[in-house]
């Protein structure tokens, strides 16, 4: 009922209508029409002449309509029913699906209007049956969307692994635009670029004396014709010779080249025979030799290590920190990494190496940051001077300025005031190493110097090493 025509019905000019006509004008103003009285026992069903789906529902009529509501929706319609007979209001159409006998169930939304004075509520009802389809379906289609949304990233997913764990130089590269559009690792070295660099790249600018157009039109010939055949050509960048084999193949309505890169003959002997030196000092090596990742985390060690460390297995030693086997432990291992990542390498870092028994042994370590791959790893070479440390003299280094102070003490102090001054100066060297080393670590450079972190601050303060590193 709209405002503009209110007084028209509310003035008593609308002519009373026959219950027949009635009936057809409710009827057909909607799908399914009910009266129900104040205790929802049914008194009437009128369905719409055009739809035949529903059936015959006079069986309805005499009993509670709660019998043929779902088990959901019988708390929804009682309590809608209780708000309309308690309040007056105008409720909001509300949704209710049907139940005859659990065979069918169909939704329906519902409006109530009063009629009459003795409470009957008539209830006209709009099939919902098109849009639940509708649901369904959009529904299925988005679970269907979802499902190949999964699948895409999960081939993606074997795409990238594939294409950053293979040896061979793999190059994808368009064939409209003559543009990079992927490439692996090995390719990109090969080329003498990275992969950031070289993604989006003209393919042929990579290669000597090559023009894009020619150069991917003759790949495409290649990878269509019936005999296969190679293109050599020689890297703009590191000046190698490589042989482009080409695969040409259709995806999302672009053609791609799949380029493999092969070098000459002679950087693969090379390579496979530098390779094969590598695992073997590796192998067989005299010094220890320890990969770990970027924290310290111990990936693989050979068996000089294993020796050193009087471990049985590799499985003793695999996913431990290095840390525990070195003899301040974490402290060292802080330093090693700390100077291999800011350096690239360290050498010469003396300590002791502790295995789980508690046997010492004197090491040197020398580290260096390997950065060349997605996970970063660190290599450690330790080396056992237990012997040599038995025969080698202390050297003392000091620098000119205090070389030169000492000797001015000859003949104007005693000896034995001249070696407490060689001390203080040797001391101070000592505490200004430590100090760097540990990156201005206080704590680690006590351990490291086998002093108490008060005695640490008692010899910077003496030195003046605080005012100096900016300490208050």
């Amino acid at each position: 009922m709209t405002k503009g025509g209110s007084h028209f019905w509310s003035s008593g000019s609308v002519p009373l209508i026959e219950p027949e006509f009635l009936r057809s004008i409710v009827a057909a103003a909607s799908d399914i029409a009910l009266v129900i009285s104040r205790d929802c026992i049914v008194q009437s069903v009128l369905i719409n002449a055009n739809d035949t789906s529903y059936g015959n529902l006079d069986h309805w009529e005499g009993r509670r309509i709660q019998q043929f509501l779902t088990l959901e929706s019988v708390p929804k319609f009682e309590a809608a029913v209780k708000r309309f007979v308690d309040t007056d209001e105008i409720l909001r159409p509300i949704e209710l699906n049907h139940s005859d006998n659990a065979v069918w169930e169909f939704p329906i939304r519902y409006t109530f209007h009063r009629i009459g004075t003795d409470g009957q509520i008539l209830m006209l009802g709009r099939d919902l049956r098109l849009i639940a389809e509708t649901q369904q379906h959009l529904v299925q289609a988005q679970m269907a969307l979802e499902r190949g949304y999964e699948a895409r990233r999960e081939f993606d997913s074997r795409y990238r692994l594939l294409l950053a764990t293979t040896r061979d130089a793999i190059a994808f590269v368009s064939v409209g635009t003559g543009r990079i559009k992927d490439i692996n690792d090995p390719a990109a070295s090969l080329l003498g670029a990275s992969r950031d660099d070289l993604t989006g790249a003209t393919f042929a600018q990579e290669f000597k004396d090559k023009r894009s157009g020619e150069f991917v039109e003759s790949l495409v010939n290649l990878a269509i014709s019936e005999s296969m055949s190679d293109l050599e050509a020689q890297t703009r960048r590191s000046r190698k010779r490589v042989t482009i084999t080409p695969t040409v193949f259709r995806a999302g309505g672009e053609r791609v080249l799949i380029c493999r890169l092969d070098p000459g003959e002679d950087v693969r002997v090379v390579d496979d025979q530098l390779m094969q030196n590598l695992s073997t000092l590796y192998q067989n090596g005299a010094d220890a030799v320890v990969f770990t990742d970027s924290k310290g985390v111990i990936a693989a060690a050979n068996d000089s290590f294993l020796n050193m460390a009087d471990a049985a297995h590799m499985s003793d030693v695999k996913g431990r920190s290095l840390g525990d086997f070195l003899a301040r432990g974490q402290i060292d291992l802080n330093v090693l990494i700390d100077n291999a990542q800011r350096s690239g390498n360290m050498r010469m870092y003396a300590t002791q190496l502790v295995n789980d028994y508690g046997a010492k042994v004197a090491i040197e370590v020398a580290t260096t940051w390997l950065n060349d791959r997605s996970s970063p790893a660190i290599a450690f070479v330790l080396r056992d001077v237990s012997r040599v440390d038995a025969v080698r003299k202390p050297v003392t280094t000091v620098d000119d300025g205090s070389q030169h102070s000492v000797m001015e003490l000859v003949g104007s102090a005693t000896l034995k005031e001249i070696v407490a001054e060689t001390t203080d100066v040797v001391e101070k060297m000592c505490i200004e190493t430590a100090v760097t080393l540990t990156r201005n670590n206080r704590v680690a450079a006590a351990e490291m110097l086998g002093l108490s972190r008060q005695s640490l601050y008692v010899k910077l303060r003496k030195y003046g090493l605080l005012s100096k590193d900016g300490d208050d």
